[in-house]
């Protein structure tokens, strides 16, 4: 037997410097982690996805669902990837490769994944670069129809002395959508014409490469001083909007809309389904970037509490960030003396059109877009940053003693920035937006998170041995986990995924351009490529494992479902490896 090392009651078979914390970096302070795992789940989908989700399927019934997917499918799910990474030691491909080699798939899987999230996902700042910049004007230019971009269908609606007595024609148009569609996408009328590139735009999703390069550049001793800031100025700026939107006429009205409850919407499937994926988008499972923050833990971190204060932490700021959004909203409809489900939008349309009409209304308009669009930039930012590191880590420990030397990490980092950066370019056309929602639809879809956590659960649960697990936890933290999360793990999870998978196969609608449009058949292919070249690596890699591993049909699938020799050994395994080598023990069995 190899050397066995480690503090206290922690043994891990001695397998050289990949291992080492000085050669693959390691948290200086716990704080660092929870802000860098809070920048990651904390993100646009709070501000401007849960608001939404609230509204539309049943005001405060919504939350129902939310929270039954919470504690069932969210909580186990983070913990599962938080503790594998800190257990390990691993990112998210190498980490499934000593826990059970046969479903490596996943690893490769969630990295696909958060390559085609990060290389659109930075989109959205480039855009939000482009608003900041366009705030320092003398008079925001999505305020007036003065402008050279402007038509003559464009109307100034909270200017009119009497909206409700106005004649306004069908295709009148905001001087915020004007701006958006005209100014800063100049957005052609399909997707068969790309246009050319909006050069401002370039710039703005260069220094947005930019940004996220420097800020891991030196894996988490950058990583970690980084989200210092970026973690937490959004909440100082969410406090800002909140404070000052519940002062504006018209905010009690918007958060009787946002919270509202109407129980008959739970009726609904797709309120459930709502619920579901919001958990899986907001809490960033099933794509490796949990992993990859929790291996540069401390082996002995409460990964357990960690789970659960971040996970409450980030529900709470969704459900917080509906109050500063709707008591924008509205006021915005009391501006324009109209109904709030006519301001209410999500995505997008939400924080470069909605926003930015309300925040034009306010005194001071200036400083409100200018706040606005810093918390947008800085929520967006620690996000793209995180999935950045993750992919990093993944590939620096399939080869560390390439990687872990040197300057090779940071080589790495910038061909993945710089080959990003020009796939990104087809997405800041005249005709990008449309790609970018193809890339949005299709290649972070909630088939394919779904996909992954029934598989995630099954073989923690089942092959590797939900028992087995908690045992490793009790090792790292002390004690077991509450054992509900051992059987939501084991049953609830796979099933309700499973049920949700159905459902949204059964309920699949191809993609739309604003709901109206059909895209071509080589759209839908392109979308379809994203979805399945990382959905397909599970049983791809399957496959190949099983072939090139020797021995019967049996015994391959023995030696893939088996842990990796490497792996830390806990107390009860140190135990029975005592009894094997005391003299009194070998003299009994003799």
């Amino acid at each position: 037997m190899d050397k066995v090392r480690g503090p206290d009651d922690m043994f891990s078979l001695d397998v050289g410097p990949a291992h080492s914390a000085s050669l693959r970096g390691q948290w200086s302070s716990k704080i660092e982690f929870l802000l860098a795992v809070a920048g990651q789940i904390i993100g646009l989908g709070n501000v401007w996805r849960f608001p939404y989700l609230c509204y539309k399927n049943g005001g405060g019934v919504f939350f129902i669902p939310y929270i039954l997917f919470l504690f069932s499918c969210g909580i186990p799910l983070f913990l599962l990837e938080t503790s594998l990474g800190q257990y390990t030691k691993q990112g998210s491909i190498t980490c499934w490769r000593k826990i059970c080699p046969l479903f490596d798939g996943l690893g490769y899987g969630s990295q696909v994944v958060v390559l085609y999230s990060s290389i659109y996902y930075i989109i959205i700042l480039a855009w939000a670069f482009l608003y900041l910049f366009s705030s320092f004007n003398s008079e925001l230019p999505w305020a007036t129809c003065k402008n050279s971009w402007n038509t003559d269908t464009c109307v100034t609606f909270d200017q009119m002395p009497d909206y409700s007595n106005m004649t306004i024609a069908e295709n009148a148009t905001s001087p915020a959508t004007e701006f958006w569609e005209r100014r800063v996408l100049n957005i052609t009328g399909s997707i068969h014409e790309l246009g050319s590139l909006r050069w401002e735009l370039v710039l703005c999703l260069l220094l947005s490469w930019i940004i996220c390069y420097f800020c891991v550049w030196r894996g988490v001793k950058s990583t970690g001083k980084v989200v210092y800031f970026t973690a937490t100025f959004p909440y100082l700026m969410l406090a800002v909007l909140l404070g000052r939107g519940l002062t504006l006429p018209g905010a009690l009205d918007g958060i009787k809309f946002y919270l509202y409850p109407d129980p008959s919407r739970l009726s609904d499937p797709q309120v459930w389904m709502d619920a579901g994926t919001q958990i899986f988008y907001s809490y960033a499972i099933c794509i490796g970037c949990l992993v990859a923050l929790g291996s540069y833990n401390k082996y002995n971190n409460n990964c357990y509490r960690d789970c659960v204060y971040l996970c409450l932490l980030n529900s709470g700021t969704s459900f917080v960030a509906g109050f500063a959004i709707f008591s924008v909203l509205g006021f915005m409809a009391y501006e324009q003396n109209t109904d709030i489900s006519k301001v209410a939008e999500s995505g997008p349309g939400l924080a470069f059109i909605a926003y930015p009409r309300a925040v034009a209304m306010m005194p001071f308009p200036q400083i409100w877009a200018i706040f606005f669009f810093i918390m947008i930039i800085l929520l967006g930012l620690d996000s793209e940053f995180v999935g950045l590191e993750a992919i990093a880590t993944a590939i620096s420990d399939l080869n560390p003693s390439f990687f872990h030397v040197g300057h090779r990490r940071k080589l790495l980092l910038l061909f993945i920035c710089v080959v990003s950066f020009f796939i990104g370019l087809v997405m800041v056309t005249e005709g990008g937006l449309y790609i970018f929602q193809v890339f949005d639809y299709y290649a972070c879809s909630g088939m394919t998170l779904l996909l992954f956590a029934i598989l995630q659960s099954v073989c923690i649960g089942w092959v590797y041995g939900a028992d087995r697990f908690y045992d490793n936890i009790e090792d790292m933290i002390g004690y077991k986990p509450f054992p509900l999360i051992k059987y939501c793990l084991k049953y609830v999870t796979p099933v309700i995924c499973m049920g949700t998978f159905v459902f949204s196969l059964v309920k699949y609608t191809p993609l739309k351009f604003n709901n109206t449009i059909e895209y071509p058949w080589w759209g839908y292919a392109l979308g379809w490529w994203f979805t399945l070249s990382s959905t397909l690596f599970v049983p791809f890699r399957m496959l190949y494992n099983l072939y090139i591993t020797p021995g019967t049909l049996r015994q391959r699938f023995l030696v893939l479902c088996t842990p990796a020799e490497d792996l830390p050994v806990t107390k009860s395994e140190k135990k029975a490896l005592d009894l094997l080598t005391l003299p009194s023990s070998r003299d009994n069995m003799m």
